[in-house]
C-alpha cells in the first residue's frame, strides 16, 4: 500500500522507501510532491470547482489550456477535445474517423489499421486497437473494422539474417499488402505509438516511420499518433512526433499532461479535419459528443501549472542532460547472462530477459523470471513493470537527478544477481 510520495521517491504503509522508477504508470513526470500543482488545484478549487463544457458555455481555464496546447503542439493544429484519460481521448478518434469519413460521403472507409503490441487503451474501441491478446480475452474483441500488422521490433521479429533496412522494407510490404486485401477504400486510418511503451518499449528501426506515412499517403489514410507516454518530454523532445518526423492527421496526450496529479488528456485535430466535423454537425445541428467532465476546470488549472513547471524549469533540456545516464547505465548490463536486449530513448528504456540472449531465446513465460526480477527490485526499494516476454520496463520521473538514476542502476544490479541466482537453481 502507496501512501506517500516525495520526490520521485514513494513509501509504503511500512515507512519503507521505492525509486518509483516507472513515474507510477509512465506519468508522474515531477514526481510525487510538486508543490506548485497542489497550490494551482487549491486555487481553482477555491475559485470554480466544477463546470461543463456543453451547451456553448465552457469553465473559465479551458480557452487558456487550448491556446498554450496549440503552442506546444509538434505540428499544425487546430482544435483540442478533452477527456479524463489516454483511453478516452484514442477511444474519440475512434469515433471521429468515422464521423469525418460519412461526412466526406466515404461510408466504407472505417476501418483502422493497428499494430501488435500496441496499447491504445481500454475501452471496446481502444482494447480492439491494443495489440495485446489479454486484452481482448474473454471480452468478445477485437471489434470487427480494426486490422493488424506487424510489430516494428526487430530483436523479436526479424528473420535470420535480415538486415535493419530489409526488416523495414517487409513491414512497409505487409502494411500495404493489407491495405491492398482489405481495400484502400475500405481503410480509414493506422494508429500507432512513436515508441510502443506497454507492448515493450519497443523503438521503432531507422526508416520505419518514413515508409509508413509514404504508403498512408499513398492511400488516403489518416494518421492517428498515440503520444498519452510520449507527450512533453519522455523521449528527450517535447512529443515523439518530433523524433521521428510524423505528421498526425490526429494526435493524443494524457499522463504527463498534468503530472498524473488529476485525470486528463487531449485530442488534437488538424484544421481540415475540424472543419469536415464542424461543417457536418451544423447541418445537424449539433456535435454529439462530450463527457461530464471534458476540461474540468481543476486538471485545467493543473495541466496549466504542469506546462509552466515545464517551460521555468527547462524540464526537457534536463531530460536532455540526464537521459544518457540512464541509457548508458543500462547498457552495462547488455552482456548480462539474463538479459537478450537493452533498449531505450530519453527517459524511457528496457531490459528484455532471455534465457539464451546469444540465441536471442525467451524463457518459458510460465517461469515467470521478469515477474521475480520486479518482486526483487521492490525488495531493494525500486518500482519498476514487467510486460509480456519477461521486459523489464523504466520510466522514471522526468525530475530524476543523476545521483537517483545511478542508485537505481545500483538496485537494477541487485535484483538482476538476485535473478540469475534463483534461476540458476533450476535450469
Amino acid at each position: 500500500m502507496i501512501v506517500r510520495g516525495d520526490g520521485v521517491q514513494v513509501f509504503d504503509e511500512n515507512g519503507k522507501a521505492y525509486i518509483e522508477g516507472m513515474a507510477g504508470l509512465w506519468c508522474a513526470s515531477l514526481g510525487f510532491s510538486e508543490q506548485r500543482l497542489v497550490d494551482a488545484a487549491q486555487r481553482q478549487m477555491a475559485t470554480l470547482p466544477y463546470y461543463h463544457s456543453f451547451s456553448g458555455k465552457v469553465p473559465g481555464p479551458v480557452p487558456a489550456l487550448v491556446e498554450a496546447l496549440i503552442k506546444w503542439a509538434p505540428v499544425p493544429m487546430a482544435r483540442v477535445l478533452f477527456a479524463n484519460s489516454g483511453s478516452e481521448s484514442n477511444d474519440t478518434a475512434f469515433k471521429l474517423v468515422r464521423y469525418y469519413n460519412n461526412a466526406k460521403g466515404r461510408p466504407l472507409k472505417k476501418k483502422i489499421i493497428a499494430r501488435n503490441k500496441g496499447y491504445h487503451g481500454v475501452t471496446l474501441a481502444t482494447a480492439s486497437l491494443s495489440g495485446l491478446a489479454t486484452m481482448h480475452q474473454h471480452f468478445d474483441l477485437p471489434m470487427a473494422g480494426v486490422v493488424r500488422v506487424s510489430c516494428p521490433h526487430r530483436y523479436q521479429f526479424g528473420l535470420p539474417g535480415e538486415t535493419e533496412a530489409q526488416f523495414v522494407a517487409r513491414l512497409a510490404q505487409e502494411l500495404e499488402d493489407t491495405i491492398l486485401r482489405e481495400g484502400p477504400e475500405t481503410v480509414a486510418a493506422f494508429i500507432a505509438e512513436p515508441v510502443q511503451g506497454a507492448g515493450g518499449v519497443i523503438i521503432p528501426p531507422p526508416g520505419y516511420f518514413e515508409a509508413v506515412q509514404a504508403i498512408l499517403k499513398k492511400y488516403d489514410i489518416l494518421f492517428l499518433v498515440d503520444e498519452v507516454i510520449t507527450g512533453f518530454g519522455r523521449l528527450g523532445q517535447a512529443f515523439g512526433t518530433q523524433v521521428f518526423d510524423l505528421k498526425p492527421d490526429m494526435l493524443t496526450v494524457a499522463k504527463m499532461l498534468t503530472s498524473a496529479y488529476v485525470p486528463m488528456s487531449a485530442l488534437y485535430l488538424t484544421d481540415e479535419i475540424y472543419q469536415t466535423i464542424a461543417d457536418a454537425s451544423a447541418a445537424i445541428g449539433v456535435f454529439g459528443h462530450g463527457y461530464t467532465y471534458s476540461g474540468h476546470p481543476l486538471a485545467c488549472a493543473v495541466a496549466l501549472e504542469t506546462l509552466r513547471i515545464y517551460e521555468a524549469d527547462q524540464v526537457i533540456a534536463r531530460v536532455q542532460q540526464v537521459a544518457p545516464r540512464l541509457q548508458q547505465g543500462l547498457r552495462q548490463f547488455a552482456t548480462h547472462a539474463l538479459v537478450g536486449e537493452v533498449r531505450g530513448l530519453g527517459l524511457i528504456a528496457a531490459l528484455e530477459l532471455a534465457q539464451d540472449p546469444a540465441q536471442r531465446k525467451p524463457f518459458d513465460p510460465q517461469r515467470g523470471v521478469g515477474a521475480y526480477f520486479v518482486t526483487r527490485a521492490q525488495a531493494h526499494g525500486l518500482i519498476v513493470r514487467v510486460l509480456a516476454g519477461d521486459v523489464i520496463a523504466f520510466a522514471p520521473p522526468l525530475i530524476i537527478t543523476e545521483t537517483e538514476i545511478d542508485t537505481l542502476l545500483e538496485r537494477v544490479q541487485l535484483a538482476l544477481d538476485d535473478t540469475l541466482a534463483w534461476v540458476q537453481t533450476w535450469r
